[in-house]
Protein backbone atom coordinates (compact mmCIF):
# COMPACT_ATOMS: atom_id res chain seq x y z
CA UNK A 1 0.00 0.00 0.00
CA UNK A 2 1.36 3.40 -1.00
CA UNK A 3 2.24 5.93 1.70
CA UNK A 4 0.65 8.71 -0.32
CA UNK A 5 -2.73 9.60 1.16
CA UNK A 6 -6.03 9.13 -0.58
CA UNK A 7 -7.93 12.41 -0.91
CA UNK A 8 -11.65 12.94 -0.34
CA UNK A 9 -13.15 16.35 -1.08
CA UNK A 10 -16.73 16.51 0.22
CA UNK A 11 -18.44 19.49 -1.35
CA UNK A 12 -21.88 21.04 -1.03
CA UNK A 13 -23.54 23.85 -2.93
CA UNK A 14 -24.70 27.07 -1.26
CA UNK A 15 -24.08 26.01 2.36
CA UNK A 16 -23.48 28.76 4.88
CA UNK A 17 -20.64 28.40 7.35
CA UNK A 18 -23.01 28.57 10.33
CA UNK A 19 -24.93 25.38 9.53
CA UNK A 20 -22.85 22.86 11.50
CA UNK A 21 -23.95 21.91 14.99
CA UNK A 22 -20.48 21.49 16.49
CA UNK A 23 -19.49 24.96 15.27
CA UNK A 24 -22.27 26.76 17.08
CA UNK A 25 -25.63 26.04 15.44
CA UNK A 26 -27.72 24.59 18.26
CA UNK A 27 -30.66 23.68 16.01
CA UNK A 28 -29.18 21.80 13.07
CA UNK A 29 -28.34 18.09 13.36
CA UNK A 30 -25.01 17.22 11.72
CA UNK A 31 -23.49 14.36 13.74
CA UNK A 32 -21.04 13.25 11.06
CA UNK A 33 -19.78 16.73 10.26
CA UNK A 34 -19.51 17.17 14.02
CA UNK A 35 -17.22 14.16 14.02
CA UNK A 36 -14.99 15.82 11.43
CA UNK A 37 -14.92 18.94 13.63
CA UNK A 38 -13.84 16.84 16.64
CA UNK A 39 -11.24 14.89 14.69
CA UNK A 40 -9.96 17.64 12.42
CA UNK A 41 -9.26 21.36 12.14
CA UNK A 42 -12.06 23.81 11.35
CA UNK A 43 -11.18 27.00 9.49
CA UNK A 44 -13.94 29.28 10.73
CA UNK A 45 -13.03 32.32 8.65
CA UNK A 46 -13.03 30.69 5.21
CA UNK A 47 -14.45 32.68 2.29
CA UNK A 48 -15.38 31.94 -1.27
CA UNK A 49 -13.26 33.61 -3.97
CA UNK A 50 -16.53 34.44 -5.75
CA UNK A 51 -20.00 34.12 -4.19
CA UNK A 52 -21.67 32.21 -7.02
CA UNK A 53 -21.34 28.64 -8.30
CA UNK A 54 -19.28 28.58 -11.52
CA UNK A 55 -16.53 31.07 -10.62
CA UNK A 56 -16.15 29.69 -7.08
CA UNK A 57 -15.71 26.16 -8.40
CA UNK A 58 -13.38 27.33 -11.16
CA UNK A 59 -11.18 29.07 -8.56
CA UNK A 60 -11.02 25.96 -6.40
CA UNK A 61 -10.43 23.64 -9.36
CA UNK A 62 -7.41 25.61 -10.59
CA UNK A 63 -6.17 27.14 -7.32
CA UNK A 64 -6.51 30.68 -8.71
CA UNK A 65 -8.48 33.74 -7.66
CA UNK A 66 -11.30 34.87 -9.94
CA UNK A 67 -9.27 37.81 -11.18
CA UNK A 68 -6.88 35.30 -12.77
CA UNK A 69 -9.48 32.88 -14.12
CA UNK A 70 -11.49 35.77 -15.58
CA UNK A 71 -14.76 34.14 -14.42
CA UNK A 72 -16.97 36.30 -12.19
CA UNK A 73 -20.49 34.91 -12.69
CA UNK A 74 -22.26 31.83 -14.03
CA UNK A 75 -20.70 32.17 -17.46
CA UNK A 76 -18.32 29.93 -19.45
CA UNK A 77 -15.18 28.96 -17.57
CA UNK A 78 -11.68 29.67 -18.74
CA UNK A 79 -10.24 27.09 -21.15
CA UNK A 80 -8.73 24.13 -19.33
CA UNK A 81 -5.07 24.97 -18.81
CA UNK A 82 -4.05 21.38 -18.03
CA UNK A 83 -3.06 22.37 -14.48
CA UNK A 84 -6.28 21.67 -12.59
CA UNK A 85 -6.18 19.89 -9.23
CA UNK A 86 -7.21 16.48 -10.63
CA UNK A 87 -4.86 16.88 -13.60
CA UNK A 88 -1.86 17.50 -11.35
CA UNK A 89 -2.80 14.60 -9.08
CA UNK A 90 -3.39 12.36 -12.09
CA UNK A 91 0.01 13.22 -13.53
CA UNK A 92 1.53 12.09 -10.24
CA UNK A 93 -0.06 8.68 -10.04
CA UNK A 94 -3.53 9.33 -8.60
CA UNK A 95 -6.77 7.87 -9.92
CA UNK A 96 -9.28 10.74 -9.95
CA UNK A 97 -13.09 10.57 -9.94
CA UNK A 98 -15.82 13.22 -9.69
CA UNK A 99 -19.28 12.24 -8.49
CA UNK A 100 -22.15 14.74 -8.61
CA UNK A 101 -22.21 18.41 -9.50
CA UNK A 102 -19.14 19.92 -11.17
CA UNK A 103 -20.94 22.76 -12.98
CA UNK A 104 -18.30 22.89 -15.69
CA UNK A 105 -19.21 25.36 -18.42
CA UNK A 106 -19.74 25.59 -21.31
CA UNK A 107 -19.35 21.80 -21.62
CA UNK A 108 -20.96 20.28 -18.55
CA UNK A 109 -19.60 16.84 -19.52
CA UNK A 110 -15.98 17.99 -19.66
CA UNK A 111 -13.44 16.13 -17.53
CA UNK A 112 -11.10 19.08 -16.85
CA UNK A 113 -8.44 16.73 -15.52
CA UNK A 114 -10.56 13.98 -13.96
CA UNK A 115 -10.06 10.42 -15.16
CA UNK A 116 -13.80 9.81 -14.92
CA UNK A 117 -17.04 11.39 -13.77
CA UNK A 118 -20.47 10.25 -12.64
CA UNK A 119 -22.67 13.24 -13.42
CA UNK A 120 -25.58 14.64 -11.42
CA UNK A 121 -26.13 18.19 -12.57
CA UNK A 122 -28.93 20.73 -12.25
CA UNK A 123 -31.76 21.48 -14.67
CA UNK A 124 -31.78 18.31 -16.73
CA UNK A 125 -34.39 15.60 -17.17
CA UNK A 126 -32.67 13.91 -20.10
CA UNK A 127 -31.43 10.35 -19.41
CA UNK A 128 -28.89 10.72 -22.22
CA UNK A 129 -27.52 13.88 -20.63
CA UNK A 130 -26.90 12.84 -17.03
CA UNK A 131 -25.82 9.63 -15.26
CA UNK A 132 -28.20 10.15 -12.36
CA UNK A 133 -31.22 10.79 -14.59
CA UNK A 134 -30.31 7.69 -16.60
CA UNK A 135 -30.21 5.71 -13.34
CA UNK A 136 -33.65 7.01 -12.38
CA UNK A 137 -35.11 5.98 -15.73
CA UNK A 138 -33.49 2.54 -15.59
CA UNK A 139 -34.94 1.95 -12.13
CA UNK A 140 -38.45 3.14 -12.93
CA UNK A 141 -38.45 6.45 -11.05
CA UNK A 142 -39.97 9.76 -12.12
CA UNK A 143 -37.03 11.74 -13.43
CA UNK A 144 -38.65 15.07 -14.33
CA UNK A 145 -37.40 17.90 -12.07
CA UNK A 146 -35.52 15.35 -9.97
CA UNK A 147 -33.80 18.13 -8.01
CA UNK A 148 -37.07 19.92 -7.22
CA UNK A 149 -39.42 22.32 -8.99
CA UNK A 150 -37.82 25.66 -9.84
CA UNK A 151 -39.32 28.80 -11.40
CA UNK A 152 -41.90 30.30 -9.07
CA UNK A 153 -41.27 27.42 -6.64
CA UNK A 154 -37.56 28.15 -6.32
CA UNK A 155 -37.76 29.24 -2.67
CA UNK A 156 -40.95 27.38 -1.73
CA UNK A 157 -40.14 24.46 0.59
CA UNK A 158 -41.15 21.20 -1.07
CA UNK A 159 -40.97 17.48 -0.50
CA UNK A 160 -38.92 15.61 -3.08
CA UNK A 161 -40.92 13.65 -5.64
CA UNK A 162 -38.42 10.83 -5.05
CA UNK A 163 -38.00 8.54 -2.03
CA UNK A 164 -34.86 8.78 0.06
CA UNK A 165 -33.23 5.79 -1.64
CA UNK A 166 -33.52 7.46 -5.06
CA UNK A 167 -32.89 11.05 -4.01
CA UNK A 168 -30.00 12.83 -5.79
CA UNK A 169 -28.13 13.28 -2.51
CA UNK A 170 -28.38 9.55 -1.79
CA UNK A 171 -27.24 8.70 -5.32
CA UNK A 172 -24.08 10.77 -4.90
CA UNK A 173 -23.51 9.05 -1.55
CA UNK A 174 -24.00 5.63 -3.13
CA UNK A 175 -21.61 6.34 -6.00
CA UNK A 176 -19.00 7.73 -3.59
CA UNK A 177 -19.17 4.67 -1.35
CA UNK A 178 -18.94 2.39 -4.40
CA UNK A 179 -15.79 4.14 -5.61
CA UNK A 180 -14.13 3.82 -2.19
CA UNK A 181 -14.98 0.13 -2.01
CA UNK A 182 -13.71 -0.51 -5.55
CA UNK A 183 -10.38 1.14 -4.75
CA UNK A 184 -9.93 -0.56 -1.37
CA UNK A 185 -7.34 -3.11 -2.49
CA UNK A 186 -5.66 -1.09 -5.23
CA UNK A 187 -2.14 0.27 -4.68
CA UNK A 188 -2.77 3.43 -6.68
CA UNK A 189 -3.93 6.34 -4.47
CA UNK A 190 -7.15 8.10 -5.35
CA UNK A 191 -8.81 11.51 -5.32
CA UNK A 192 -12.61 11.57 -5.00
CA UNK A 193 -14.67 14.74 -5.46
CA UNK A 194 -18.01 13.89 -3.82
CA UNK A 195 -20.22 16.86 -4.71
CA UNK A 196 -23.83 17.50 -3.68
CA UNK A 197 -26.31 19.94 -5.23
CA UNK A 198 -28.06 20.51 -1.90
CA UNK A 199 -28.57 22.69 0.05
CA UNK A 200 -28.88 24.75 -3.14
CA UNK A 201 -32.58 25.55 -3.64
CA UNK A 202 -35.14 24.25 -4.34
CA UNK A 203 -35.11 22.88 -0.79
CA UNK A 204 -36.56 19.44 -1.53
CA UNK A 205 -35.60 16.83 1.09
CA UNK A 206 -37.12 13.35 0.78
CA UNK A 207 -39.63 11.85 3.19
CA UNK A 208 -39.34 11.60 6.18
CA UNK A 209 -36.42 14.04 6.31
CA UNK A 210 -38.76 16.95 5.51
CA UNK A 211 -40.17 16.66 9.05
CA UNK A 212 -36.77 16.66 10.78
CA UNK A 213 -37.16 20.34 11.74
CA UNK A 214 -40.44 22.03 12.60
CA UNK A 215 -40.98 25.67 11.77
CA UNK A 216 -41.37 26.84 15.36
CA UNK A 217 -38.00 25.26 16.25
CA UNK A 218 -36.07 27.34 13.72
CA UNK A 219 -34.92 30.86 14.68
CA UNK A 220 -35.83 33.85 12.57
CA UNK A 221 -33.18 35.22 10.21
CA UNK A 222 -30.91 38.05 11.29
CA UNK A 223 -32.51 41.33 10.23
CA UNK A 224 -30.86 44.36 11.85
CA UNK A 225 -32.74 47.64 12.12
CA UNK A 226 -30.87 49.25 9.25
CA UNK A 227 -30.97 46.24 6.92
CA UNK A 228 -31.93 48.21 3.82
CA UNK A 229 -28.85 50.37 4.18
CA UNK A 230 -26.62 47.29 4.26
CA UNK A 231 -27.69 45.98 0.83
CA UNK A 232 -26.07 46.19 -2.59
CA UNK A 233 -27.84 46.38 -5.93
CA UNK A 234 -27.48 42.64 -6.41
CA UNK A 235 -29.39 41.88 -3.19
CA UNK A 236 -32.42 43.74 -4.52
CA UNK A 237 -32.09 42.13 -7.95
CA UNK A 238 -31.94 38.64 -6.45
CA UNK A 239 -34.91 39.22 -4.18
CA UNK A 240 -36.92 40.13 -7.25
CA UNK A 241 -35.90 37.39 -9.64
CA UNK A 242 -36.11 34.77 -6.90
CA UNK A 243 -39.73 35.82 -6.21
CA UNK A 244 -38.92 36.99 -2.69
CA UNK A 245 -39.54 40.76 -2.57
CA UNK A 246 -43.30 41.06 -2.04
CA UNK A 247 -43.27 41.05 1.74
CA UNK A 248 -41.91 38.76 4.44
CA UNK A 249 -43.96 35.91 5.88
CA UNK A 250 -41.90 35.05 8.94
CA UNK A 251 -43.32 31.56 9.32
CA UNK A 252 -42.66 30.82 5.66
CA UNK A 253 -39.07 32.05 6.05
CA UNK A 254 -38.59 29.77 9.04
CA UNK A 255 -40.02 26.87 7.04
CA UNK A 256 -37.58 27.66 4.23
CA UNK A 257 -34.76 27.42 6.77
CA UNK A 258 -36.20 24.19 8.20
CA UNK A 259 -36.24 22.52 4.79
CA UNK A 260 -32.78 23.88 3.97
CA UNK A 261 -31.50 22.40 7.23
CA UNK A 262 -33.14 19.08 6.34
CA UNK A 263 -31.24 18.93 3.04
CA UNK A 264 -27.98 19.58 4.92
CA UNK A 265 -28.74 16.82 7.42
CA UNK A 266 -29.39 14.42 4.55
CA UNK A 267 -25.98 15.32 3.11
CA UNK A 268 -24.52 14.77 6.57
CA UNK A 269 -26.05 11.28 6.54
CA UNK A 270 -24.12 10.54 3.34
CA UNK A 271 -20.94 11.83 4.96
CA UNK A 272 -21.48 9.27 7.71
CA UNK A 273 -21.88 6.47 5.18
CA UNK A 274 -18.69 7.55 3.39
CA UNK A 275 -16.69 7.71 6.63
CA UNK A 276 -17.97 4.24 7.49
CA UNK A 277 -16.77 2.96 4.10
CA UNK A 278 -13.32 4.43 4.72
CA UNK A 279 -13.17 2.78 8.14
CA UNK A 280 -14.29 -0.56 6.72
CA UNK A 281 -11.49 -0.46 4.14
CA UNK A 282 -8.90 0.56 6.72
CA UNK A 283 -8.09 3.80 4.86
CA UNK A 284 -9.64 6.46 7.11
CA UNK A 285 -6.53 7.82 8.78
CA UNK A 286 -4.54 7.69 5.56
CA UNK A 287 -7.14 9.82 3.78
CA UNK A 288 -7.01 13.60 3.63
CA UNK A 289 -10.66 14.66 4.06
CA UNK A 290 -11.85 18.18 3.30
CA UNK A 291 -15.42 19.39 3.68
CA UNK A 292 -16.38 22.72 2.09
CA UNK A 293 -19.00 24.53 0.01
CA UNK A 294 -18.81 26.89 -2.96
CA UNK A 295 -20.59 29.85 -1.29
CA UNK A 296 -23.34 30.63 1.19
CA UNK A 297 -27.00 31.70 1.12
CA UNK A 298 -28.73 34.67 2.74
CA UNK A 299 -31.70 32.53 3.91
CA UNK A 300 -33.67 35.61 4.92
CA UNK A 301 -30.85 37.54 6.62
CA UNK A 302 -31.28 41.27 5.92
CA UNK A 303 -34.62 40.18 4.35
CA UNK A 304 -32.58 38.74 1.46
CA UNK A 305 -32.23 35.47 -0.39
CA UNK A 306 -29.58 34.06 -2.70
CA UNK A 307 -25.85 34.77 -2.85
CA UNK A 308 -23.62 37.05 -5.00
CA UNK A 309 -22.96 39.78 -2.41
CA UNK A 310 -20.29 39.81 0.29
CA UNK A 311 -21.96 39.53 3.70
CA UNK A 312 -20.86 36.45 5.62
CA UNK A 313 -24.19 34.77 4.86
CA UNK A 314 -23.10 34.52 1.22
CA UNK A 315 -19.31 34.70 1.33
CA UNK A 316 -18.29 32.58 4.33
CA UNK A 317 -18.23 28.81 3.84
CA UNK A 318 -17.46 25.72 5.92
CA UNK A 319 -13.91 24.40 5.76
CA UNK A 320 -13.04 21.33 7.84
CA UNK A 321 -9.89 19.28 7.24
CA UNK A 322 -9.17 15.88 8.78
CA UNK A 323 -5.88 14.03 8.53
CA UNK A 324 -4.33 13.07 11.87
CA UNK A 325 -0.76 13.23 10.58
CA UNK A 326 -1.11 16.86 9.44
CA UNK A 327 -4.06 18.49 11.20
CA UNK A 328 -4.64 18.67 14.94
CA UNK A 329 -7.96 17.34 16.21
CA UNK A 330 -10.62 19.62 17.64
CA UNK A 331 -8.93 22.89 16.65
CA UNK A 332 -10.69 25.99 15.34
CA UNK A 333 -8.56 28.42 13.33
CA UNK A 334 -9.87 31.94 12.64
CA UNK A 335 -7.16 33.06 10.21
CA UNK A 336 -8.61 34.15 6.87
CA UNK A 337 -8.70 31.30 4.36
CA UNK A 338 -10.22 30.66 0.94
CA UNK A 339 -11.29 27.93 -1.45
CA UNK A 340 -8.12 28.69 -3.42
CA UNK A 341 -6.31 26.99 -0.51
CA UNK A 342 -7.84 23.60 -1.33
CA UNK A 343 -5.42 22.76 -4.13
CA UNK A 344 -2.16 23.64 -2.33
CA UNK A 345 -3.43 21.84 0.80
CA UNK A 346 -4.05 18.64 -1.15
CA UNK A 347 -0.77 18.86 -3.05
CA UNK A 348 1.07 19.47 0.22
CA UNK A 349 -0.45 16.41 1.85
CA UNK A 350 0.40 14.32 -1.22
CA UNK A 351 4.01 15.49 -1.06
CA UNK A 352 4.01 17.39 -4.35
CA UNK A 353 5.58 20.78 -4.96
CA UNK A 354 4.00 23.81 -6.57
CA UNK A 355 6.63 24.39 -9.23
CA UNK A 356 5.16 25.68 -12.48
CA UNK A 357 1.66 26.07 -11.03
CA UNK A 358 1.73 29.68 -9.72
CA UNK A 359 -1.10 29.05 -7.25
CA UNK A 360 -2.81 31.79 -5.26
CA UNK A 361 -3.60 29.76 -2.14
CA UNK A 362 -1.72 28.41 0.86
CA UNK A 363 -1.38 24.98 2.42
CA UNK A 364 -3.90 24.99 5.27
CA UNK A 365 -1.57 22.83 7.32
CA UNK A 366 0.77 25.82 7.59
CA UNK A 367 -2.11 28.17 8.37
CA UNK A 368 -3.30 25.83 11.14
CA UNK A 369 0.15 26.04 12.74
CA UNK A 370 -0.23 29.80 13.14
CA UNK A 371 1.60 30.88 10.01
CA UNK A 372 -0.07 33.65 7.98
CA UNK A 373 -2.33 34.59 10.91
CA UNK A 374 -2.88 38.13 9.63
CA UNK A 375 -3.43 37.12 6.03
CA UNK A 376 -6.03 38.84 3.82
CA UNK A 377 -8.06 36.93 1.21
CA UNK A 378 -10.07 38.31 -1.70
CA UNK A 379 -13.36 37.77 -3.51
CA UNK A 380 -15.15 39.23 -6.50
CA UNK A 381 -18.57 38.99 -8.12
CA UNK A 382 -19.16 40.53 -11.53
CA UNK A 383 -16.96 43.18 -13.11
CA UNK A 384 -17.07 46.74 -14.40
CA UNK A 385 -20.38 48.38 -13.42
CA UNK A 386 -21.59 45.18 -11.74
CA UNK A 387 -18.39 44.48 -9.85
CA UNK A 388 -18.42 43.80 -6.11
CA UNK A 389 -14.92 43.42 -4.63
CA UNK A 390 -13.94 42.17 -1.16
CA UNK A 391 -10.89 41.93 1.09
CA UNK A 392 -11.20 40.18 4.45
CA UNK A 393 -8.85 39.21 7.26
CA UNK A 394 -9.15 38.18 10.89
CA UNK A 395 -10.28 41.64 12.07
CA UNK A 396 -11.85 43.46 9.13
CA UNK A 397 -14.04 42.93 6.09
CA UNK A 398 -14.10 45.62 3.41
CA UNK A 399 -16.05 45.49 0.18
CA UNK A 400 -16.97 47.90 -2.57
CA UNK A 401 -19.98 47.75 -4.90
CA UNK A 402 -19.32 49.59 -8.18
CA UNK A 403 -23.00 49.50 -9.13
CA UNK A 404 -23.87 51.48 -5.99
CA UNK A 405 -20.55 53.34 -5.62
CA UNK A 406 -20.61 52.32 -1.97
CA UNK A 407 -18.01 51.06 0.47
CA UNK A 408 -18.74 48.68 3.33
CA UNK A 409 -16.57 48.00 6.37
CA UNK A 410 -17.37 45.52 9.13
CA UNK A 411 -15.53 44.79 12.36
CA UNK A 412 -15.38 41.00 12.39
CA UNK A 413 -14.47 40.80 16.08
CA UNK A 414 -16.88 43.33 17.63
CA UNK A 415 -19.69 42.95 15.08
CA UNK A 416 -19.53 39.38 13.75
CA UNK A 417 -23.13 39.54 12.47
CA UNK A 418 -22.26 42.55 10.29
CA UNK A 419 -25.00 44.83 11.58
CA UNK A 420 -23.20 48.20 11.34
CA UNK A 421 -21.42 49.52 8.26
CA UNK A 422 -18.45 51.47 9.62
CA UNK A 423 -17.40 52.89 6.24
CA UNK A 424 -17.25 56.65 6.44
CA UNK A 425 -17.03 56.73 10.22
CA UNK A 426 -14.38 58.75 12.01
CA UNK A 427 -13.23 56.00 14.37
CA UNK A 428 -12.61 53.50 11.55
CA UNK A 429 -11.18 55.86 8.93
CA UNK A 430 -7.65 54.46 9.15
CA UNK A 431 -8.76 50.82 8.98
CA UNK A 432 -11.06 51.57 6.06
CA UNK A 433 -8.25 53.29 4.16
CA UNK A 434 -5.84 50.41 4.84
CA UNK A 435 -8.29 47.72 3.72
CA UNK A 436 -9.26 49.73 0.64
CA UNK A 437 -5.64 50.26 -0.30
CA UNK A 438 -4.84 46.59 0.20
CA UNK A 439 -7.70 45.55 -2.07
CA UNK A 440 -6.89 48.09 -4.77
CA UNK A 441 -3.21 47.12 -4.74
CA UNK A 442 -4.18 43.48 -5.12
CA UNK A 443 -6.45 44.32 -8.06
CA UNK A 444 -3.63 46.33 -9.60
CA UNK A 445 -1.24 43.39 -9.20
CA UNK A 446 -3.56 41.17 -11.26
CA UNK A 447 -4.23 43.86 -13.86
CA UNK A 448 -7.94 44.24 -13.03
CA UNK A 449 -7.92 47.65 -14.68
CA UNK A 450 -11.71 47.82 -14.94
CA UNK A 451 -11.84 48.25 -11.18
CA UNK A 452 -9.37 51.02 -10.37
CA UNK A 453 -7.83 54.29 -11.50
CA UNK A 454 -4.26 55.45 -10.96
CA UNK A 455 -3.77 59.11 -10.12
CA UNK A 456 -1.14 61.34 -8.58
CA UNK A 457 -2.67 60.70 -5.16
CA UNK A 458 -2.73 56.91 -5.55
CA UNK A 459 -5.28 54.25 -6.44
CA UNK A 460 -9.02 54.90 -6.47
CA UNK A 461 -12.15 53.04 -7.50
CA UNK A 462 -13.16 53.53 -11.11
CA UNK A 463 -16.59 55.14 -11.18
CA UNK A 464 -19.55 53.78 -13.14
CA UNK A 465 -23.16 54.84 -13.39
CA UNK A 466 -25.31 53.27 -10.71
CA UNK A 467 -27.12 50.08 -11.70
CA UNK A 468 -30.56 51.00 -13.04
CA UNK A 469 -33.13 49.24 -10.87
CA UNK A 470 -36.19 51.25 -11.89
CA UNK A 471 -37.70 47.97 -13.10
CA UNK A 472 -38.32 47.14 -9.44
CA UNK A 473 -41.16 49.68 -9.46
CA UNK A 474 -43.14 47.19 -11.55
CA UNK A 475 -44.06 44.30 -9.22
CA UNK A 476 -44.28 41.89 -12.17
CA UNK A 477 -40.95 42.70 -13.82
CA UNK A 478 -37.59 40.98 -13.58
CA UNK A 479 -38.56 37.46 -12.54
CA UNK A 480 -36.44 34.42 -13.32
CA UNK A 481 -38.08 31.34 -14.84
CA UNK A 482 -35.86 28.27 -14.53
CA UNK A 483 -38.01 25.61 -16.14
CA UNK A 484 -36.19 22.49 -17.22
CA UNK A 485 -35.31 22.07 -20.92
CA UNK A 486 -37.95 20.15 -22.91
CA UNK A 487 -40.61 21.47 -20.54
CA UNK A 488 -44.09 20.82 -21.94
CA UNK A 489 -47.53 21.08 -20.40
CA UNK A 490 -49.55 17.92 -20.83
CA UNK A 491 -52.91 19.66 -21.05
CA UNK A 492 -53.18 21.07 -24.59
CA UNK A 493 -56.98 21.24 -24.82
CA UNK A 494 -57.39 22.98 -21.49
CA UNK A 495 -54.84 25.58 -22.56
CA UNK A 496 -56.42 26.00 -25.99
CA UNK A 497 -53.46 24.36 -27.73
CA UNK A 498 -55.14 21.22 -29.07
CA UNK A 499 -57.83 20.33 -31.54
CA UNK A 500 -61.34 20.44 -30.15
CA UNK A 501 -63.46 17.39 -30.51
Amino acid sequence: MTDRPDVLLLFTDMQRADTIHALGNDVIKTPHLDRLVREGTSFTNCHTPSPVCVPARCCMHYGLYAQRTGVFDNRPMMDDNGRSLPAVLGANGYRTRAVGKCHFTPDKHALRGFDSRRTQEECTSDPEDDDYVAWLEANGYDYYEANGARGEMYYIPQVSCLPAEAHPTQWVGNESVRFIQERATVEEPWFLFSSYIHPHPPFAPPKPWHKLYRTNEVPLPFVPTESEGLLTWVNRAQNRYKWRDRGIDQNLVRTIKAYCYATISFVDYQVGRILAALEATGRLDNTLILFASDHGEYLGDYNCFGKRSMHDAASRVPMIVRMPARFEAGVECDAATSLVDVMPTILGAAGFGREGLDLDGLDLAAVSRGEHADRTVYSQFGSHQQGIYMAVNRKWKYFYSAGDDREFLFDRVDDPQESVNLAGGETSRTSQAEMKQDLLEYLQSVNASEAFLESETGLEWKKYDHIDQTYLRDPDAGFLFQDYPSYELDAPEYLGRGDSE
